[in-house]
């Protein structure tokens, strides 16, 4: 048996981390896991539960084919560890914090993946990252049209892109992608 790739993705500040911290028992009694990325942000940093190594490292790490997947995001560097492969061919279904941007080659690599695009009112986003603080204002109100175009292009549903909204309740969060990733693991199954 082989496991599935579910890719979650989403604007900064829809809510990715608190809803992995949130579902993280419920999926692991559903034989998944769900990975820690490796990151070229400091350890120190608020926000997700990840690596965080040099830029430096990073790039070792790429060379020695340490990652399943990497990518460049936002002056940063993302990678997947290829633990994930050998978790995928004993059966385990692998939770990922993907970029919306590499979704594409992702696909190449993992053709029956799963991808869940996590998504907020462009209000309720903003005001999340405002109230952060990491970007200026400007650099926000780029994130918001970057995000307004993929949403409306996921929304059309022609791309396999299913969409789950983070808007209200965390809890209903959790419950739908919980329900998501049953059905469709035991479809793939």
């Amino acid at each position: 048996m082989v496991g599935r790739l579910i890719y979650l993705m989403g604007a900064s500040g829809a809510g990715k981390d608190s809803l992995l911290d949130a579902v993280r028992g419920q999926l692991e009694a559903q034989r998944c896991r769900i990975v820690t990325r490796v990151i070229t942000r400091s350890a120190e940093a608020k926000g997700e539960n990840a690596f965080a190594v040099s830029a430096t490292e990073f790039d070792r790490r790429r060379r020695d084919g340490d990652f399943a997947m990497s990518w460049e995001a936002n002056g940063l560097a993302y990678g997947i560890p290829k633990e994930i492969d050998a978790w995928l061919a004993a059966g385990s279904h692998v939770l990922v914090n993907g970029s919306r941007e590499y979704l594409h080659e992702a696909r190449k690599r993992y053709p029956d993946l799963l991808a869940v695009l996590l998504q907020v009112e462009p209000e309720m986003l903003r005001a999340r990252l405002l109230e952060r603080g990491r970007e200026t204002p400007d650099d926000i109100e780029a994130r918001l049209m970057r995000n307004s175009r993929f949403a409306s292009n996921a929304g059309k549903g022609g791309d396999g892109v299913i969409c789950l909204d983070n808007s209200g309740p965390l809890q209903d969060s959790v419950t739908r992608l919980v329900q998501l990733i049953g059905s469709s693991a035991h479809a793939f199954d």
